[in-house]
């Protein structure tokens, strides 16, 4: 019943535009000649008024054979823009063509500029109609948010391109009547003064802050989707300053998709602010360690764990399997998989790195060949309160997955350290370094290759600083920062994540692989940063207060110890630091004695920590 109700009403349009065409036609015969005499008919010879009488009757089939050939009772017309302009153009031009045969063949004497009149009223009644359309419906959208309250943003866009034009010409076509361009900013020269699809472009980016004031604007867009994250961050400092909201489109290849519309836009993102151009890394030169292979990710369901499994699932390993105690992380990233990669052999399976029985079963049966080992309790203040826990996990569950890797033959084994490895002055440091130290041990003993890959903060990571400031920004503040001079080194999951898997490819065994993680960045810099790029201001909107450090936490981390030393591989983002010696028999017995205080829930394992780690100090925060 819907369908032939649509049908129907289509069919009424059809037949509407139909008529009006005709009447057209009507029109532009008589308007030709009434305006070749002057715009009157007491000098017209009678002769050319029966010539067009007798030719409107042929003019009306012609210009309806080629309306249709040229779809002009196809077209959506409440969406018409230049391409439905262009076939309007070439039907009329096609009329006019045949015009000029019809009158040659029939010898009409007509006037020799008829046909000019003629085509130029038949295609201004033409546009007219068929654009009226969309003329209505935007007069009806406005009218309909009035009558709702709907309150009109103020919008300025940045970048006069195609992506430009054609948010602009969405914002005018649909229902993103809330949003009004008042002005456009753009860099070339060239354009400025100009417009663009009516909106004044006002001047480039040194213009921004003015044309803020001058066109009272509440929102700015980014439309530059070719733009490097270099030259994203330059104009985003500029607009945080102006305190509106920022928003900006993804990335280039949804251009070339047909993918840019309001709806792909997002609000501009801290990212957008590191100061650096995203680390590339060209895996496919380097994952043929991983085709064909069985590979293995514990604690695949976390951050790093899920997005390693990603990448790798990419690269047609011959099984994956995901080993995880998170069942919900688990299940999450086993339905992404299932369904980015159908053909993928997948293998989910619940289980904790510190059951030993478990993990030799696992080993036994599914017999992996390259192990990366992510899983790991990681947030520093709750490891304070639970050293325990830190030790039981971090560092026995490494050592008897370590273990099952080196008894059933596992080809290489990849362990994700961290910064707070360093000079560690909190607990969950200390044990990665002990992991560490327990992959470097093993390496010496085992066929298995053993390296350990260590970097500073990934941002978006489960529990990280980035997800809290948006929560606090969006409950109004404040936002919480623990000293006003703290800073860390900040890396996205994929970019950290590629590194690794380039730093398992370098790996000869022993190895502990240190990625550069560019310059550092001041966390009230950041809070600073998100609070203006959500449209608030500091101090005024949205408060920062400050907190003090945390039990365990640095003023700043470090990369490499100092006794390490570096050692440059292909990759200049991926260095090699020199393993720290250390008494291996003296490890082991130390080893014994961390174990059995751990899981006795002794109230001093800090104290065995710092025996195995010189350089740990919990009291030098």
């Amino acid at each position: 019943m819907n369908k032939k109700h649509i049908s129907g009403a289509m069919l009424i349009r059809i037949l509407l535009l139909i008529l009006l065409d005709c009447i057209s036609v009507g029109i532009a015969s008589f308007m030709a000649i009434y305006v070749r005499f002057d715009f009157t008919f007491s000098w017209l010879p009678e002769v050319y008024l029966e010539a067009i009488m007798r030719m409107v009757g042929i003019n009306i089939l012609v210009t309806l054979i080629v309306y249709w050939f040229w779809r002009l009772y196809k077209s959506v017309w409440r969406y018409a823009g230049a391409t439905e302009l262009i076939n309007i153009a070439g039907a009329v031009v096609t009329c006019f063509v045949v015009m000029l045969i019809y009158l040659k063949v029939f010898k009409f004497g007509m006037p020799r500029s008829y046909p000019v009149f003629y085509a130029f009223f038949l295609f201004v009644m033409t546009v007219a109609i068929r654009f009226s359309y969309r003329a209505l419906r935007i007069v009806n959208m406005k009218r309909r948010n009035m009558t709702h309250g709907v309150e009109q943003k103020r919008c300025m866009i940045i970048g006069a391109g195609s992506a430009g034009n054609t948010m602009i010409k969405e914002i005018e076509t649909t229902g993103y009547l809330s949003m009004k361009v008042c002005c456009v900013i753009d860099d070339n020269p060239g354009c400025w003064g100009k417009r663009l699809r009516g909106v004044p472009i006002v001047g480039g980016r040194e213009s921004i802050q003015e044309a803020v004031q001058r066109y009272a604007i509440d929102e700015i867009v980014i439309a530059i989707p070719s733009a490097s994250p270099t030259q994203i961050r330059e104009i985003a400092e500029i607009c945080k300053e102006t305190g509106c909201k920022i928003r900006t489109l993804p990335a280039i290849y949804q251009l070339i998709n047909g993918e840019v519309n309001v709806s792909k836009l997002r609000e501009i993102d801290i990212v957008d602010l590191l100061g650096r151009d995203p680390v590339k890394v060209s895996l496919d030169e380097i994952m043929d360690y991983v085709s064909g292979k069985t590979v293995m990710v514990t604690g695949g369901g976390g951050s790093i764990g899920s997005e390693l499994c990603r990448q790798i699932a990419a690269y047609h390993p011959k099984r994956l399997i995901i080993v995880d105690i998170y069942e919900n992380n688990a299940y999450d990233i086993q339905q992404e998989l299932k369904n980015k990669f159908p053909e993928l052999d997948l293998k989910v399976l619940i289980a904790s790195v510190r059951n030993t029985s478990r993990m030799d079963k696992i080993f036994q049966e599914l017999k992996p060949q390259i192990v990366y080992h992510a899983a790991a309790h990681k947030h520093v203040p709750l490891m304070e309160d639970s050293p325990n826990e830190a030790i039981k996990n971090n560092v026995f569950g490494t050592y008897k997955t370590a273990m099952a890797a080196d008894k059933y033959g596992v080809e290489k084994f990849v362990l994700i350290s961290t910064d707070k490895a360093v000079n560690p002055t909190n607990i969950m440091g200390a044990s990665k370094r002990i992991c560490e130290m327990i992959v470097q041990s093993m390496n010496r003993k085992s066929k298995t290759e053993f390296v350990a890959v260590r970097f500073g903060n990934v941002l978006g990571s489960n529990g990280s600083v980035i997800p809290l400031f948006k929560r606090q920004i969006a409950q109004g503040g404040p936002v919480t920062v623990t000293h006003p001079e703290i800073i860390r080194y900040f890396m996205t999951i994929p970019e950290a994540v590629s590194l690794v898997l380039q730093a398992g490819a370098y790996a000869k065994g022993g190895e502990i692989f240190v990625l550069d993680m560019g310059e550092p960045v001041k966390i009230l810099d950041l809070a600073k940063n998100m609070i203006q790029l959500s449209g608030y201001k500091v101090g005024e909107d949205i408060e920062i207060v400050f907190t003090g450090l945390r039990p365990g936490e640095k003023m700043y981390e470090e990369l490499l110890m100092s006794e390490e030393g570096l050692k440059e591989t292909e990759n200049k983002l991926i260095h090699i630091g020199k393993p720290i010696e250390f008494d291996e028999e003296n490890f082991d017995e130390a080893l014994k004695r961390l174990r059995s205080a751990a899981e006795g829930e002794a109230a001093d394992v800090r104290n065995i920590v710092k025996e195995i780690v010189p350089t740990y100090h919990p009291e030098n925060v």
